[in-house]
């Protein structure tokens, strides 16, 4: 009795730990970006959004707008890619998804000159749809490693009895195992939200017109305030205001993203 009791504080102890090892960074940014020289306020995010070199609202649009094209077209080519690898069995299947997992194994950052090359071929250098397509390609093995497991994880019965009542492959992927598959969906689309919506290094290589930055670059550039000194508190500012809409996803989302987890990541 005493161990397992033992054993719950120290679960419940670790877990408390780690808490706020994690939550730690933010708090401290929530901390800083309310401090000012004469005490605490708004002063930082008013500095934040008025400032020439602060967040402007064609910045925020950018972002969502780059956040939009990655989630939708990361739902629409893992879910595709993910149902014919886990349904269907076509010569060179194995080899293909082991290929594309390897992209997992490269560090994006060495390829980023090539693929704005690229662009640049395709005429959409500098856009906010090739920007949306590269980060499109870094989710693709993690999201189709995801939905391939999840539709693997659904009983193949269930779609043997929709096509003997007369739904095409069309209809039973979208009315049957989509709504079966949600939770994996859901954990896909809010990684690609993420991940568009906080990175940095893709937008600060592919764009170039600063009317075309998102948040992020803005963000960055309110760093430097006069004089050539850092405004840290601004930064904190800028730091807070991207966290707080993934913040608001994963509250809403959680269930279904640790459900996604579960019934898809795990399996295999």
């Amino acid at each position: 009795m005493r161990t397992g009791v033992l054993k719950s504080w120290g679960y419940g102890a670790t877990g408390g730990a780690l808490a706020i090892l994690f939550l730690f960074p933010l708090l401290w940014s929530g901390w800083a970006s309310l401090r000012t020289g004469t005490g605490f306020g708004l002063e930082n995010y008013d500095r934040l959004f008025t400032s020439d070199n602060g967040i402007r609202p064609h910045h925020v649009i950018n972002s969502i707008t780059v956040s939009a094209l990655t989630v939708g077209g990361t739902l629409l080519v893992s879910t595709l890619g993910g149902y014919a690898f886990g349904r269907f069995r076509f010569p060179g299947k194995e080899t293909l998804f082991l290929v594309t997992l390897a992209i997992l194994m490269v560090p994006y950052a060495t390829i980023l000159i090539a693929l704005y090359v690229l662009l640049g071929w395709l005429g959409l250098q500098d856009s906010l749809i090739g920007l949306s397509l590269v980060l499109i390609m870094f989710q693709l093995p993690f999201s189709l490693f995801m939905m391939r497991n999840s539709f693997e994880a659904i009983p193949l019965e269930l779609e043997e009895s929709a096509q003997v009542d007369g739904c095409t492959t069309v209809t039973t992927l979208t009315r049957i195992l989509l709504p079966a598959v949600r939770p994996g969906l859901i954990t896909v689309g809010l990684f690609a939200f993420l991940t568009s919506w906080n990175e940095f290094f893709a937008p600060l290589i592919l764009l170039n017109s600063t009317d075309k930055f998102t948040t992020t670059l803005a963000v960055v550039n309110m760093r430097t305030a006069s004089h050539g000194s850092i405004d840290y508190a601004a930064l904190e500012a800028g730091v807070v205001v991207m966290a707080v809409p993934c913040l608001i996803l994963f509250a809403f989302m959680q269930r279904s993203y640790v459900r996604g987890f579960i019934s898809g990541a795990l399996k295999g």
